[in-house]
C-alpha cells in the first residue's frame, strides 16, 4: 500500500491536484481584488506608500540594467552590421529592440525579482505570525488593506519604470555608437525616429501593465499562502520570484503575438474613437 502511495504516478497526480487548487485560489484572489476595489475603492494613502516603496526604490536597479543593456546591444549590433556595411544603422535595431522588448521585459524582471520577493516575504511573515488573521478579527479586509495597494502600485509603477528604462537603454546605445563607432548622436536618433513608430512605443509600454499586475498578484498570493515559519517564508519567496519571472516571459510571448495581429496603431485608434 505504501508502495502505491509513493509511486511516481501518485506523486504526479498529487502535484497536478495541488496545482489545480492553486490556480483556483489564485483566480479567487484575483476576483476578490477586483471586486473589493470596485466596492470599496482605492486606499489612497497606503497605495502611495507602496508606490514609493515599489516604483521609486526600484529606479536604480532598473536604470543600471537598462543602461548597460543598451550599451551591450549597440556594441553587438554594430559589430554584426559592420560585416554588411550597415553599421551606421545600429540605432534602428537598438531602438526597436529596446522599445518593443528589452525595455519592458528587463524592467519587469528586475521589478519581479526585487518587488515580488519583497511582497512575498512581507505578507508571508504576516501570515505565519497570524497578523493576517488579526486583521480579519478586527473586521478589516486583508485584500483591501494588503493586496490592492501593492497590486495597483506595481501595475501603475512598472510602465513608468519602463519609460525610464527605454530612455536609458537608447542613451546607452547612443554612447557606444558615438564613442566606439563614430556614429553621430543626431544620425543615431534619426534612424530611431524613422524606424520606431508610436505603435511600437505603445505596444511595448502596454505590456507592462499586464506584467506589473502579474508580478504583484503572484507575490501577494504566494505570501498569503506561506506556512511553516521562517523557512516557509523563504521557500515562498523563492517560488514567487521564479513563478513571476516565468509568467512575465510566457505572457510576453502571447502579448507580442497578439500585438503583431492587432498593431499598436490600431489599438490607439480604437482608444481615440472611444474617448471622442
Amino acid at each position: 500500500m505504501s508502495t502505491v502511495a509513493g509511486s511516481p504516478l501518485t506523486r504526479l497526480g498529487d502535484r497536478v491536484l495541488r496545482g489545480g487548487d492553486g490556480l483556483g485560489e489564485f483566480g479567487l484572489l484575483a476576483w476578490g481584488t477586483v471586486s473589493s476595489l470596485r466596492a470599496r475603492g482605492l486606499p489612497l494613502r497606503e497605495t502611495l506608500f507602496q508606490f514609493e516603496a515599489i516604483a521609486v526604490r526600484s529606479t536604480p536597479i532598473v536604470a543600471v540594467t537598462a543602461l548597460f543593456t543598451g550599451m551591450v546591444l549597440a556594441l553587438q549590433t554594430a559589430f554584426a552590421l559592420s560585416r554588411f556595411g550597415a553599421k551606421p544603422y545600429v540605432g534602428s535595431i537598438v531602438g526597436l529592440a529596446i522599445v518593443r522588448e528589452l525595455g519592458p521585459v528587463l524592467a519587469a524582471l528586475m521589478v519581479g525579482g526585487r518587488v515580488g520577493a519583497g511582497i512575498t516575504s512581507e505578507l508571508g511573515s504576516m501570515q505565519v505570525t497570524e497578523q493576517v488573521d488579526a486583521i480579519r478579527a478586527m473586521g478589516a479586509d486583508p485584500v483591501q488593506k494588503l493586496v490592492i495597494p501593492r497590486v495597483v502600485a506595481t501595475t501603475l509603477g512598472l510602465p513608468l519604470l519602463t519609460l525610464f528604462a527605454i530612455a536609458l537603454g537608447v542613451f546607452g546605445g547612443l554612447v557606444v555608437a558615438d564613442l566606439q563607432y563614430g556614429i553621430t548622436p543626431s544620425f543615431y536618433l534619426q534612424t530611431i525616429t524613422t524606424t520606431v513608430t508610436v505603435g511600437d512605443f505603445f505596444a511595448g509600454v502596454m505590456k507592462t501593465f499586464v506584467f506589473g499586475w502579474t508580478i504583484a498578484m503572484v507575490g501577494c498570493f504566494t505570501g498569503l499562502r506561506a506556512e511553516g515559519g521562517t523557512a516557509g517564508v523563504g521557500e515562498a519567496t523563492t517560488r514567487s520570484v521564479v513563478t513571476a519571472s516565468i509568467a512575465v516571459l510566457v505572457s510576453d510571448f502571447f502579448l507580442t503575438k497578439l500585438l503583431m495581429l492587432v498593431p499598436g496603431e490600431q489599438i490607439l485608434a480604437w482608444l481615440a474613437r472611444g474617448l471622442a
